[in-house]
């Protein structure tokens, strides 16, 4: 009405300007789509990572667990093999055995938690857990490495004092090694439960080594790596001088005097041996000298020389097999042991990304595959065992 329209009228006090609000609408739906083009942009990004990093970690995790499995089985089918197989119950194959067991159990009790820890990049497990975890994975990782030594050592000594060797080369023996390697094993592992801080669970973002105590890093490191790299290089170089020496030694016209006898090749389908042999009298030769009676040729039958030629072929085979042993250990844990070493002595100064860790520390436990591996592809008994085994299994 106009007396309504009048009374707004006066409400406004006279001499000041009427300022009136004024909206562009086009202006603000304009900032309002940008805003929201703008977040899309964002969340497209962020919603690709995040399928794109589970991805990731789907495909780790399987390629870790089929790791983890085929160590599990390889090691389990060297067990059975050896147990099932009366011709490979020998102390050398106990010390094989016993390696065998020994990655079956990082497969087993280190393996798959390193799998949920790697991936998650978390620790989710709390702190008693963990102490278990990591002394169960120092043990036998060290266990694992120090078989390759006993198994070095019993070779040395089978190539460099066979006849004497043959004699002590017994199961007991073979346990003796076995225990010494697990109680050197414990050694190492064991200190670091004695200087750990006690954290709620909640707390436990993350399961490892104390690396604050030096000493004990290098004293790990060293007797869990170092000295037995050192030892098991020593010890292959000394194996493969003696058995080349073995088999390329030239034969000799005459066999050395009572004890030696060289087989001198002659003409096709038969071969001799010449022997220096001597008799001695007593005191009834003048002068006491003995009497010898030289070139005394025996003939010796092609199975001899055969069985000759099969023992050099299987003395080559053998050292092969170790050099390839050696080799793939030192491959596998070279790179995780300079780290480990290398990290808490620089400290700060240095600095290597979490992956690369993690690869390094799988790089290590896939050497309890490779073992396996090794032994059933170049091992002539161990193949021909595997083979009857597994027609034995498809015929049953």
């Amino acid at each position: 009405t106009a007396d309504h329209i009048r009374h707004r009228i006066n409400l406004v006090p006279m001499g000041e300007p009427t300022h009136v609000p004024s909206f562009n609408y086009s202006a603000e739906l304009s900032l309002q789509n940008t805003a929201n083009k703008s977040l899309n942009s964002t969340e497209i990004p962020v919603a690709l990572d995040e399928r794109l990093l589970l991805g990731l970690k789907i495909s780790l995790a399987v390629v870790l667990s089929i790791i983890t499995l085929a160590t599990i089985l390889s090691n389990t089918f060297v067990i059975i093999t050896i147990f099932l197989t009366r011709k490979l119950h020998t102390p050398a194959n106990y010390l094989i055995g016993s390696l065998a067991l020994t990655d079956l159990l990082v497969s087993i009790l280190v393996m798959p938690i390193s799998i949920a820890y790697t991936v998650s990049r978390t620790w989710t497990f709390g702190q008693v857990m963990c102490d278990i975890w990591l002394s169960s994975d120092i043990t036998c990782c060290t266990a694992s490495i120090l078989h390759l030594c006993v198994i070095a050592l019993d070779r040395y000594w089978a190539i460099t004092d066979a006849l004497e060797y043959a004699k002590r080369r017994t199961a007991s023996r073979a346990a003796f090694m076995i225990a010494v390697v697990w109680v050197i094993s414990i050694c190492i592992s064991m200190p670091p439960l004695f200087w750990r801080q006690a954290k709620a669970h909640e707390e436990m973002a993350s399961c490892s080594v104390n690396t604050d105590q030096i000493s004990y890093t290098i004293y790990s490191t060293c007797g869990a790596f170092y000295i037995p790299t050192v030892l098991l290089v020593i010890l292959y170089g000394r194996i493969y001088v003696a058995a080349r020496s073995r088999i390329l030694k030239p034969p000799s016209l005459y066999g050395k005097r009572f004890t030696t006898a060289q087989l001198i090749t002659g003409s096709t389908g038969s071969s001799f041996c010449s022997i220096n042999s001597s008799l001695t009298e007593g005191h009834s030769h003048s002068g006491g000298s003995p009497i010898f009676i030289n070139h005394v040729k025996i003939k010796l039958t092609d199975s001899v020389l055969e069985r000759k030629r099969i023992s050099a072929s299987r003395e080559r085979k053998a050292t092969k097999t170790l050099g390839i042993i050696l080799g793939a250990f030192i491959f596998c844990w070279l790179p995780f042991f300079v780290v480990s070493l290398v990290l808490p002595i620089c400290d700060d100064a240095c600095w290597f990304h979490p992956i690369l860790l993690d690869f390094f520390t799988w790089l290590g436990y896939f050497n309890s595959l490779i073992n396996p591996v090794i032994y059933t592809a170049f091992n002539e008994d161990f193949k021909h065992a595997f083979q009857k085994l597994i027609q034995f299994r498809k015929c049953s």
